[in-house]
C-alpha cells in the first residue's frame, strides 16, 4: 500500500504538472496531493503510484508544473477531454472555479487530440486541427488577443494547421502542420523567441523556418528540436538552463551545441532534460537538489550525460525532480524527494535515478514540483 501524509507533511508553496503523453492506458499518481490533483478523490500525499479510477482509457495525460496552480488534464481514448485539481482561474475549462479532486469531463465533444497546461491556463488542439486555450490570460497567454480570463474553452483564431502544442509558466508554443513554430503570452525574458521581449496576446511566428518538430516551454525559457536533430533554446538563462554554456538571456532561438542527434526534450522549472537517438539521457541547468541525475548538486550550463546508459526512451522534468522510462520499461526518478513525490515509498531526495518499483510495464511519465502522473500498459 502506498505511504499516505498528511496535507501539512509538506511545504506548501505550491506545485504542478508539466507536459503531456501519450500513452496507457491505466493512469498512476503519487506524491502531493492538496488541490486534489492526484485525482484520487482526495487531497492526501502518496509517496507511491496509485492507480486513478479502474479505468483503462486514458490516451494522454497533462498538468501544471508551476507553482501554486496544481492541475491535471487527460483525454481518453474516445477523445473526450477530462480535468481536476486546482481551479482558481477556472483552468479546468469547467465554466467555474470549483476545485475537483477527480476528473470531470469538459464539455461533451469526443474530437479532442492534444493538451497541455501552463500555470494558470490550459491549451488542447483537436483532431480537425483547431488550438484552443482556458484560463488566467493577465499577459495574454491564451492567444485571444485579450487579456480577459476564461473559464471554458475558447477557439484560438480559425486555422485547422495545428500540430503541437506546449505551454510554459506564462507563455505559449505551437508547431503548424507546415513546421513552422508560433508563440504568444508572456515574453519578459524573450521566451517567445521573436526578438524582442514584449508580451503578445495572439499567436507571431518564429522567424521564417519550417523545420521546427518538437518543443517544450519552461519557466520563461523554450527548448525546441528541428527535423534534422539539432536542438535550440532561448529565454532565460539565469542557472544555465538553455545549455549554452553562459547565463546569458536571449529572445532568439541558440543552437545548443553543433549535434544532430538529439531526439526529445523536456523543460523543467528551470532545468533542462534530453535523449539522443542513441538512448543516452542528458541534462543542464538548475540542480540544487540533483534533479540532473548526476550524481551531484551542481549546477551546469552545458549538456552532461546522465550515466552511460543507451537505453532511455522518455523523459520529464518537473520543478526539482525528473523522471524517466527506460526501453525495458522501467520507471525511475531522481531529484526532490520531500513529499514522496520519486514514488520510491520514502521522502529523500536522490541526485541519481532510481528505480521506481520493478515492473517493466511503463509507458509515459509527467511530473511537476512534488508529484507524477504515468500511464501503464
Amino acid at each position: 500500500m502506498p505511504t499516505i501524509f498528511t496535507r501539512g507533511a509538506a511545504s506548501a508553496r505550491g506545485f504542478g504538472l508539466f507536459g503531456a503523453v501519450a500513452g496507457g492506458p491505466a493512469l498512476w499518481s503519487w506524491g502531493v496531493g492538496y488541490y486534489g490533483n492526484l485525482g484520487l478523490g482526495n487531497q492526501f500525499n502518496y509517496s507511491s503510484p496509485k492507480q486513478v479510477g479502474t479505468l483503462t482509457n486514458w490516451a494522454t495525460v497533462a498538468a501544471s508544473r508551476f507553482l501554486y496552480s496544481p492541475f491535471s488534464l487527460a483525454i481518453k481514448t474516445d477523445g473526450t477531454l477530462w480535468s481536476w485539481g486546482r481551479n482558481t482561474q477556472g483552468q479546468l475549462g469547467l465554466g467555474n472555479t470549483t476545485i475537483r479532486s477527480s476528473p470531470v469531463q469538459v464539455g461533451a465533444l469526443t474530437a479532442w487530440a492534444t493538451v497541455s497546461a501552463s500555470r494558470y491556463g490550459s491549451a488542447a488542439i483537436k483532431t480537425d486541427g483547431t488550438l484552443w486555450s482556458w484560463g488566467k490570460n493577465d499577459v495574454g497567454q491564451l492567444g485571444l488577443g485579450n487579456t480577459t480570463n476564461y473559464s471554458s474553452p475558447k477557439q484560438i483564431g480559425a486555422l485547422t494547421t495545428w500540430s503541437k502544442v506546449s505551454t510554459g509558466n506564462n507563455h505559449s508554443l505551437a508547431i503548424k502542420t507546415n513546421g513552422t513554430l508560433w508563440a504568444w503570452g508572456d515574453n519578459n525574458r524573450g521566451q517567445l523567441g521573436v526578438g524582442t521581449v514584449g508580451s503578445y496576446s495572439s499567436p507571431v511566428q518564429v522567424g521564417a523556418l519550417t523545420t521546427w518538430s518538437k518543443v517544450s516551454g519552461g519557466n520563461a525559457f523554450s527548448l525546441a528540436v528541428k527535423t534534422d536533430g539539432t536542438l535550440w533554446s532561448w529565454g532565460y538563462n539565469i542557472v544555465g538552463q538553455l545549455g549554452l554554456g553562459n547565463t546569458t538571456n536571449y529572445s532568439s532561438p541558440m543552437q545548443v551545441g553543433a549535434l544532430t542527434a538529439w531526439s526529445t526534450v523536456s523543460a523543467g522549472n528551470l532545468f533542462s532534460l534530453a535523449i539522443k537517438t542513441d538512448g543516452t539521457l542528458w541534462s543542464w541547468g538548475q540542480n540544487s537538489y540533483g534533479q540532473l541525475g548526476l550524481g551531484n548538486t551542481t549546477n551546469y550550463s552545458s549538456p552532461k550525460q546522465v550515466g552511460a546508459l543507451t537505453t532511455w526512451s522518455k523523459v520529464a522534468g518537473g520543478h526539482a525532480s525528473s523522471g524517466a522510462i527506460k526501453t525495458d520499461g522501467t520507471l525511475w526518478s531522481w531529484g526532490r524527494g520531500t513529499s514522496g513525490q520519486l514514488g520510491l515509498g520514502n521522502t529523500t531526495a536522490y541526485s541519481s535515478p532510481k528505480q521506481v518499483g520493478a515492473l517493466t510495464t511503463w509507458a509515459t511519465v509527467v511530473g511537476g514540483k512534488d508529484f507524477f502522473l504515468a500511464t501503464k500498459t
